[in-house]
């Protein structure tokens, strides 16, 4: 069953700027990563599927209802999280959740009070006061506490230190053993692969790709600094690594795609001071995939 369904949704504010003839669907218990760079058009998505905005063509449903005519329903049904959150500023966190609470018609908040302990969030503060990273985590809290059929989250870890998207990274895992439908849009490769089953590569309005993430995995390349113990060492690898692109005193530069299984028995052979690897970015990630054609 499609639980959310997007069939040649177009949306044309001028200047190449918007959404395109987007047609795909996300499938019950799927975790979809939509994927892209800042501008490419995933808000404009999101916007369309809770209602937000009507598109100039094409059409948006979720559980079955048209997000044009049945927005009310679909909002109720699904944990929400905008990528430009707006709170009422002058309620601590605490009074704001409570409120939203209310507007649901939650009777339990036994499972709000199990996330703001997981998120580490301190609700008592005023948000006007908050930082970017606390705000995220009552947004967070707000999505999920109802336990809502849907997900969506749009660029859900921003703002979050390192330890807080593990958090959030167990959260999705466990909503996804429940067979949630989660939606997650991000411009971070890293945080769709920790999480994600299926993967929409979304750039200038216009999707390029839908992919499962292993396949995505595989097309991607790490770039690695090895620092060897010597250059004598270095010189002895230099010799054998066909991935090597350059070196600078005792470290190789090596750039994998897909597994890294040879390079590392390659390297049990030698004395490794450190190993430190660059991820690719998202354009990288483009140029690679498309056969180092820039996509349009």
């Amino acid at each position: 069953m499609s639980v959310i369904e997007i069939r040649g949704l177009t949306k044309d504010y001028g200047n190449n700027k918007g959404v395109f003839d987007l047609d795909f669907s996300i499938e019950e218990g799927d975790v979809f990563g939509y994927l892209g760079p800042n501008g490419a058009g995933k808000t404009t998505t999101i916007r369309h599927l809770m209602g937000f905005l009507n598109p100039d063509k094409g059409y948006t449903k979720v559980l079955g209802l048209d997000a044009r005519t049945e927005a009310k329903k679909i909002q109720k049904r699904v944990g929400y999280l905008p990528g430009e959150i707006a709170f009422l500023e002058n309620m601590t966190g605490l009074e704001f959740l409570k409120f939203m609470a209310r507007m649901r018609e939650m009777k339990d908040l036994s499972n709000m009070n199990n996330l703001i302990q997981r998120l580490e969030l301190d609700p008592k503060g005023r948000i006007r006061k908050m930082s970017k990273g606390m705000k995220q985590k009552v947004g967070l809290v707000c999505a999920l506490m109802d336990d809502p059929e849907v997900l969506i989250l749009d660029e859900p870890t921003s703002g979050l230190d390192p330890l807080m998207q593990n958090v959030f990274v167990e959260i999705v895992h466990e909503e996804k053993r429940k067979g949630k439908t989660i939606l997650m849009s991000s411009h971070s490769f890293e945080e769709v692969g920790r999480t994600c089953n299926r993967v929409g590569i979304i750039k200038d309005g216009r999707m390029v790709a839908i992919e499962d993430i292993r396949t995505l995995q595989e097309a991607k390349s790490k770039v690695y600094h090895i620092t060897f113990y010597n250059e004598e060492e270095l010189n002895s690898f230099k010799g054998i690594c066909k991935e090597l692109i350059g070196t600078n005193n005792s470290t190789a530069i090596v750039k994998i795609t897909g597994n890294v299984d040879s390079l590392l028995k390659e390297l049990a052979k030698y004395r490794i001071r450190d190993i430190e690897s660059a991820h690719q970015s998202i354009e990288e990630l483009f140029l690679h995939y498309y056969g180092g054609e820039k996509v349009d």
